[in-house]
């Protein structure tokens, strides 16, 4: 039977635990929502541990005590043996607990969905997958934000940023980033376009990236408005169709990197100038993040950069209601309820196997 001494880790994460809620509970802190959000999260991300070990270490006591008393009382011996039965399973559990978790699980998310190969179709089916997205938002309870969008005269979408926050700090498990990140990637089509003659079934692909988003305040990125180009230009809608007389929209050139995003959804040039930046933040920092796990040798999930459809991960099949998964094999043929926001059974898949490969590599 293991003792604290073989969990230093869970001791420590007790203790962090045990003074980020003394932290909390402070007036100044408690009338800082940005403090209040940072110090949550990481209470969270605790939280996963120290709710195994309080488990673990209930029942390591528990367990020694009936075992005490029925050297004086057989009738504990059932108990006993019982409570030691049930050690192995909260020892196991902690120990995955304790395994290193991505740090940005319990972050919230913007996601890029751009048309690829397909023209018209894939551009509809961009679409697609952006009210499949919203719809499952839904389900999780999870706030939407429009960011950005460059639609087509068809209802089509030739490429969108949509932000996706959860309304309350939870479990790292249940953070957006946690489910979400497996989306990025290349997504492909097989179906009859409307806009085919013939009913022939044509393939089309849109991308999808997704990324952590950065906190306003977050001080691991600080953006020098140097390295910044900003153009003004004037907003279009549809077609290029102009949709105000004034120019709002914006287009931000992140210089060291080559990163350009463009806004102009917003009302007024301030706020696509925020947008903008929001964004830029957030892919810096997922660019931070995700360098900082290559140099540790623990590369996170890797998205599918690329419109190639070679570098698919999922196909959507129309004719057969059919949906796979090409990481994980995953296979159902509920097409239609995926599309409608049925999606996580797709997302378990993933998650499953991914917190496989990680117990794996903890083992190796």
């Amino acid at each position: 039977m293991a003792s604290d001494e073989q969990f230093p880790a869970a001791l420590t994460a007790l203790e962090e635990y045990r003074d980020i809620e003394r932290q909390m509970s402070q007036p100044e802190v408690a009338s800082n929502p940005d403090a209040m959000r940072k110090l949550g999260r990481r209470h969270s991300e605790l939280g996963l541990i120290v709710s195994a070990y309080r488990k673990y270490a209930s029942l390591r006591d528990d367990y020694a005590a009936a075992r005490e008393m029925a050297d004086e009382d057989p009738d504990f011996l059932d108990e006993a043996k019982g409570l030691e039965a049930q050690l192995p399973k909260a020892e196991e559990k902690l120990r995955n607990a304790l395994i290193p978790r991505d740090p940005d699980d319990s972050r919230d998310v913007i996601m890029e969905i751009k048309a690829g190969t397909g023209g018209e179709e894939a551009a509809l089916f961009a679409g697609d997958l952006l009210r499949m997205y919203t719809r499952y938002a839904e389900k999780r309870g999870w706030k939407t934000e429009l960011m950005s969008e460059n639609s087509t005269e068809l209802g089509g979408v030739k490429d969108v940023s949509i932000a996706l926050r959860s309304k309350s700090i939870q479990s790292p498990l249940d953070g957006v980033w946690a489910s979400m990140k497996y989306e990025g990637g290349v997504h492909r089509v097989q179906r009859i376009p409307v806009t085919e003659s013939q009913g022939r079934i044509q393939t089309s692909a849109a991308g999808v990236i997704v990324f952590p988003e950065a906190d306003d305040d977050d001080d691991e990125i600080d953006i020098d408005p140097k390295d910044l180009k900003i153009d003004i230009f004037m907003s279009s809608g549809p077609g290029g169709q102009s949709v105000n007389t004034t120019y709002s929209a914006v287009r931000m050139t992140h210089i060291p990197t080559g990163i350009v995003m463009s806004m102009q959804d917003e009302k007024s040039q301030i706020q696509n100038r925020q947008a903008a930046l929001r964004v830029l933040k957030s892919r810096l920092l997922s660019m931070k993040h995700e360098q900082e796990a290559e140099e540790a040798a623990d590369m996170r999930h890797s998205q599918v950069r690329s419109m190639d459809r070679s570098e698919r991960i999922r196909t959507y099949n129309f004719p057969e209601n059919r949906i796979v998964d090409h990481r994980t094999n995953y296979k159902a043929y509920n097409l239609d309820q995926v599309l409608d926001g049925d999606l996580q059974a797709v997302i378990d898949s993933d998650m499953q196997t991914d917190e496989a490969k990680r117990l794996a590599g903890q083992q190796q």
